[in-house]
């Protein structure tokens, strides 16, 4: 039991040792693709989490929605068929993203994140988000195999954030009209019409 306390105190040490050292790169919610590496030969600290592929740090994005305002965050692979990421939002597990089949070497880089995303051999998910403000990162939890059934350990992928005003919701509408009918009548009432 104290062996099993080790480990996970020594796995969260390491986990807000690489947050910490991560490079924050501050994106637009635009909706337009920003794209982070995995490669745990040339990642600084050796592991399996997102990179700056030039350097190989840690990265994160951080982003801000405003208040009425909702987001749509959007991760898709474009390394390799079969691999999957989980996702972090402001140090928290959000999900993994989805189950893709390994497919080496038909499906390798797809350098386009939107026909990634529309082609179901790479793993992609959606997250709505709140107003607030964010930083994300993932690491790679799944990875896509070699012709010889080894793990590659390496790729890469996409994000983006589109944000777009609250929508209001249906009753809200609806009273919003009839209140707007009222107010009609009421008038037509008052100038005898």
């Amino acid at each position: 039991m104290k062996l099993c306390n080790s480990i996970a105190a020594g796995v969260m040490t390491l986990a807000t040792f690489s947050t910490a050292q991560a490079a924050l790169v501050n994106i637009n919610t635009d909706d337009s693709w920003n794209q982070f590496d995995v490669a745990r030969d040339l990642a600084a600290n050796g592991g399996i989490g997102w990179i700056d592929i030039l350097d190989g740090s840690a990265l994160s994005f951080q982003f801000t929605i405003a208040n009425g305002k909702v987001g749509l965050l959007t991760v898709v692979d474009t390394g390799f068929a079969g691999d999957r990421f989980g996702i972090s939002v402001n140090g928290g597990a959000l999900q993994t993203t989805s189950q893709a089949s390994n497919s080496y070497p038909v499906a390798i880089g797809q350098a386009d994140f939107d026909l990634a995303l529309a082609s179901p051999s790479y793993s992609r998910g959606t997250y709505s988000l709140g107003a607030g403000s964010y930083t994300v990162s993932g690491l790679l939890v799944t990875s896509a195999l070699d012709g010889t059934g080894a793990v590659l350990d390496a790729t890469s992928g996409g994000l983006k954030v589109a944000v777009s005003a609250v929508p209001m919701p249906p009753s809200l509408v609806l009273m919003v009209v009839g209140l707007l009918g009222l107010t009609a009548q009421w008038r037509r009432r008052q100038t005898g019409h």
